[in-house]
C-alpha cells in the first residue's frame, strides 16, 4: 500500500493558529506537506507532527510525518530526473538558480518570520540568515558555468588528454535546525549547479523553512524530481538514503556522534561524504589586545543564535595580564543582553530549541561550579521554559564538562593562560577542529597561531569569516570535505579522465 497521498493544494493548520502567521504576505509559503516529484505530499492517514514556537510553545504548523517508503519514492523521483537535469547546459541550470535566488530575496520578510517562529532566533538574525542562504544560490549559479577548467599536458606521443568533472548523481542532504535555510541552500545550490538531483531531510524541529524554499524553487522552474524534501522522523528517512545505491553522495550537518553513524551506514555503498560536524571553538585573547575590541569579539563569537552555533566560542582563554579587566568588562556586556521571544524588536537572546538543550546547559553550569569555577552573572528570571539566562563562568578548569564538550547555549566559559605555547596546546587538546578565534595586535604571533592551531578555519581579530566564496569545514572529527567555494561544488562531482589517440 502506498504510504502517501498527493495533492497540489496547501493544507491549513488545524486548530488554533499562531497569531503571528497573519503577518505572512504570501501564506502559500507556509507548507505542511513534503515535496516529492513536484507534488506536495501528505502521509497516508494524515500522520503529522507539530512544529512549535520555542519562545511560546504555540503550534505553528502540523507537518506530514513520512518515513522510509517516502524516502525511497523521493530517490526514485530524483533518479528519474537526473539524466535530463545533468544534460542541461550549465547556463540553463544557472538560469534556474538565479530565478530561485531572486525569489528568495523577494520573500525575505516572510521567510524570516517563518524561521523565527519555528527556530526562535531574533527576526534580525533570521533576516541575516535568509540573505546568507540566498548568497549560496547566487554563488553557485555563477560557479556552474566554470566547473570544467582543468586540462592535462600529454606525456604520451599521439595522445590528447582531457579531464572533466561530472555530476555524482543523486545527492542526499541532511540539514540541522540551527540554520534551517542556509544549511539547505549551501548544500543544494552546489549539488544542483554540479548537475546532481537532490533528496533532502530537514530537521523535524524546523522543516518549514526548507518547505518554503521548495515552494520558491518550484516557482523558479526547477523540474519535477530535481529537488525533493522529505519530512518526518530522521532515522528511517536518513537510513533509507544511506542504504540506497542510487544515492551517490550524502551531505550532513550535525553532531559528530551522528556523523560517525552516517559514515558507517554509508560504507557498504561507498558513498561520497560531506560532513560538517561538531565544533568546540577556542577564543584566545592575548594581553596585547585592545580590551574593548576583544570583548566585542567575544560577545559576537559566543552569543550569536543564542549560542546555538557550531562556530560559537565555547572556550575563552585570556592571558593573565588582562584577565581581570576582560572578565569585568565581559560580565557587564553579558548582563545587558536582552532575552525574549525572537519577534520582539530588542531581543538578542532567544529560546533554546528543546528541553534537552536546557537540561544540558544547566548540567554544564553545575559541573563547572563543582569544579571550582565562579559564576559572575546573576541567574535572572527566564521568560519561558526554553530560555537560559546568558551566563559568564570564570576560572573554569580544563576538566570541567563545558571545556570538554560542545556547548549549545548562551554560556561563556573563561579561563586564564600564561604563555603562547601553553594556550596552543590547550586549545588543540580536543577531538574537534572546526574554527578558532585569536585576538592579538602582534602580527607575527597571528601568523604563528594561524599555523599552529589545528582548525579548518582561523579568525584573527574578527568573528565574521563565513560566506559563499570560502571553503567552510573542519579538521579532525569536525568533518569531512568543505562546503561553499569552488571546493563545495567539486564535492558533488567525480573526476573523469579521457585519453584519446590522435595519430
Amino acid at each position: 500500500m502506498n504510504a502517501m497521498t498527493q495533492t497540489t493544494a496547501p493544507v491549513s493548520v488545524k486548530g488554533d493558529t499562531h497569531p503571528a502567521l497573519s503577518q505572512l504576505r504570501d501564506p502559500r509559503l507556509l507548507r505542511e506537506m513534503a515535496y516529492i516529484d513536484g507534488r506536495w505530499t501528505a502521509a497516508a492517514g494524515d500522520a503529522r507532527f507539530k512544529v512549535n514556537d520555542p519562545a511560546t510553545g504555540l503550534a505553528v504548523a502540523r507537518v506530514s510525518r513520512l518515513g522510509a517508503e517516502a524516502a525511497s519514492q523521493a530517490v526514485d523521483a530524483a533518479a528519474r530526473a537526473l539524466p535530463d537535469w545533468k544534460a542541461l547546459l550549465p547556463q540553463e541550470r544557472a538560469e534556474r538558480l538565479r530565478a530561485w535566488h531572486a525569489l528568495i530575496l523577494d520573500a525575505l520578510e516572510d521567510l524570516a518570520l517563518i524561521m523565527t517562529l519555528e527556530q526562535g532566533k531574533s527576526l534580525a538574525e533570521s533576516r541575516g540568515e535568509i540573505a546568507y542562504a540566498a548568497s549560496f544560490v547566487e554563488w553557485y549559479s555563477e560557479e556552474a558555468k566554470r566547473l570544467n577548467v582543468e586540462s592535462v599536458t600529454s606525456h604520451l606521443h599521439g595522445a590528447e588528454m582531457l579531464v572533466r568533472r561530472e555530476a555524482l548523481g543523486v545527492a542526499a542532504l541532511l540539514t540541522p535546525w540551527n540554520f534551517p535555510s542556509a544549511m539547505l541552500t549551501r548544500k543544494a545550490a552546489a549539488a544542483l549547479a554540479a548537475g546532481c538531483t537532490v533528496v533532502a531531510h530537514p530537521s523535524s524541529y524546523t522543516p518549514l523553512s526548507a518547505l518554503a524554499l521548495a515552494e520558491l524553487a518550484e516557482r523558479a522552474g526547477l523540474p519535477c524530481g530535481v529537488l525533493n524534501i522529505v519530512t518526518g522522523d530522521a532515522e528511517p528517512i536518513a537510513n533509507r538514503f544511506c542504504d540506497d545505491e542510487r544515492v551517490r553522495v550524502v551531505s550532513f550537518t550535525g553532531s559528530t556522534e551522528i556523523g560517525r553513524k552516517i559514515t558507517m551506514r554509508c560504507a557498504s555503498t561507498m558513498k561520497r561524504l560531506v560532513m560538517e560536524l561538531g565544533g568546540h571553538a577556542p577564543l584566545i585573547v592575548f594581553d596585547d589586545a585592545d580590551l574593548d575590541k576583544a570583548v566585542e569579539i567575544a560577545m559576537a563569537a559566543k552569543f550569536a543564535t543564542s549560542g546555538q552555533d557550531c562556530l560559537a566560542a565555547n572556550r575563552i582563554y585570556v592571558q593573565r595580564g588582562i584577565y581581570p579587566a576582560f572578565c569585568d568588562a565581559f560580565d557587564q556586556r553579558i548582563a545587558g543582553l536582552k532575552v525574549g521571544p525572537g519577534l520582539e524588536t530588542a531581543t538578542e537572546i532567544g529560546p533554546l530549541m528543546h528541553a534537552n538543550a536546557v537540561a544540558k546547559a544547566q548540567a554544564q553550569v553545575a559541573d563547572a561550579l563543582k569544579h571550582g569555577a565562579r559564576r559572575m552573572t546573576a541567574d535572572g528570571g527566564a521568560p519561558g521554559p526554553l530560555f537560559v539566562t546568558p551566563t559568564l563562568l570564570v576560572d573554569v578548569p580544563d576538566d570541567a564538562l563545558i571545556m570538554r564538550e560542545e556547548t549549545f547555549a548562551p554560556i561563556a566559559a573563561v579561563t586564564p593562560f600564561d604563555s603562547e605555547d601553553e594556550v596552543v596546546a590547550r586549545a588543540n587538546a580536543t577531538e574537534y577542529g572546526l574554527v578558532a578565534y585569536v585576538v592579538t595586535e602582534n602580527g607575527a604571533r597571528a601568523l604563528r597561531l594561524g599555523r599552529s592551531l589545528e582548525y579548518g578555519m582561523v579568525a584573527i581579530n574578527r568573528v565574521k569569516i563565513t560566506g559563499a566564496p570560502i571553503p567552510f569545514g573542519g579538521m579532525k572529527q569536525s568533518g569531512l570535505g568543505r562546503e561553499g567555494s569552488r571546493h563545495g561544488l567539486e564535492a558533488f562531482t567525480d573526476l573523469k579522465y579521457l585519453c584519446i589517440d590522435v595519430q
